[in-house]
């Protein structure tokens, strides 16, 4: 059997997901669908086509975030293929069919990643929302179309619940994974991942999830990049940036408090080199959003901002993630479904 599990907040995508695998789902043998409500307020029933009655059930989330709500997921399942999608993905019309391939041809893997597919504008350049989005198809062993042996997941105990966004769970996930002897292996079934609408403050938000680095650092050493597959990031130059900013602050109220003479002259240089190399940081920040970008005003106005808020926000979203995950030891790992030793 295969078990399919979407968690889901109810997002209207969802209605287009389960469209798509209603005229699919009876091309399998046996096959069960799990809709996993992480909802956090009872907001009703999801409305389930009545092609998809026979294969699926409900089961109630605790809203703790996407790793706790598919862990409840495969542990309810029936399968010995646990495949998981996000409620934001449709499927191609072919879907099931190469799923069962997918699945024939895996061997001893533990796990099969499908296709993500990111459509862009073809009209302009894409935002920078949409570019990040875009990533989805590059990205390793994402849980937007995974494949688990439900063998593999209960060695390894499941997605870690100390990491609550949709951020890194999966790819910690894949690397346990492995770390077990399982292989991981991409597959040849396509699900396309629309750019959901957001703000032009969306970026902003993201960088809380600096404090699940700083998670993963704790877990698993300064390699943890490299170890799970991860692109490099921007922190070093973000806490460069940052603490630019913090100087050229800092001197500029020593200034203002110091009376005239040697030293507060000295405040003013230190303050003003300080402020020139945090200004220097942000336009290279900005730059690199921008050139790729459709540079409308609007997006050119909306990365001036943002690529002056984001060094700052990332720092303190990585200091956070630190002091909580200060008393977690390092290497204490999921097994067996809680934390433990390495």
């Amino acid at each position: 059997m295969i078990s399919i599990v979407v968690p889901t907040l109810g997002r209207p995508s969802l209605t287009a997901l389960l469209e798509a695998l209603a005229g699919q789902l009876g091309e399998l043998s046996e096959v069960e669908l799990l809709l996993v409500d992480d909802r956090r307020d009872d907001t009703g029933e999801f409305a389930v086509p009545g092609a998809l009655a026979a294969y699926t059930k409900v089961l109630t989330g605790r809203g703790a975030g996407p790793a706790a709500a598919r862990n409840l997921g495969w542990r309810a399942a029936r399968g010995s293929w646990v495949v998981f999608l996000d409620d934001d993905v449709l499927p191609a019309p072919d879907w099931c069919r190469r799923l069962v391939a997918d699945l024939a041809a895996a061997g001893d893997a533990g796990g099969v990643q499908g296709v993500v597919e990111v459509p862009l504008p073809a009209d302009r350049r894409p935002t920078d929302w949409e570019r990040g989005t875009a990533g989805l198809a590059e990205g390793n062993w994402i849980t937007a179309d995974m494949a688990y042996r439900r063998a593999a997941l209960a060695t390894v105990g499941g997605f870690d619940e100390r990491f609550p966004r949709a951020y890194r769970e999966d790819a910690e996930l894949a690397h346990r994974v492995r770390r077990a002897g399982w292989r991981l292996v991409r597959g040849h079934r396509r699900v396309t991942h629309p750019v959901r609408p957001e703000d032009r403050w969306v970026s902003l938000r993201t960088q809380r999830g600096n404090a699940d680095d700083a998670l993963l650092r704790r877990l698993y050493g300064p390699t943890w990049r490299s170890d799970l597959e991860l692109p490099p990031g921007r922190r070093p130059r973000h806490v460069a940036v940052t603490a630019a900013a913090a100087l050229a602050l800092a001197a500029a109220a020593l200034r203002a408090l110091d009376r005239p003479g040697p030293r507060r002259r000295a405040f003013g240089l230190v303050g003003g080199a300080a402020a020139l190399a945090w200004a220097a940081g942000t336009a290279e920040f900005a730059r690199a959003r921008i050139a790729p970008g459709p540079r409308t005003a609007d997006e050119v106005g909306t990365m001036l901002v943002t690529s002056a808020l984001i060094p700052p926000l990332a720092v303190a979203g990585w200091v956070r993630g630190w002091w909580r995950a200060r008393a977690v030891p390092a290497g204490s790992v999921v097994t067996g479904g809680r934390p433990g030793a390495s």
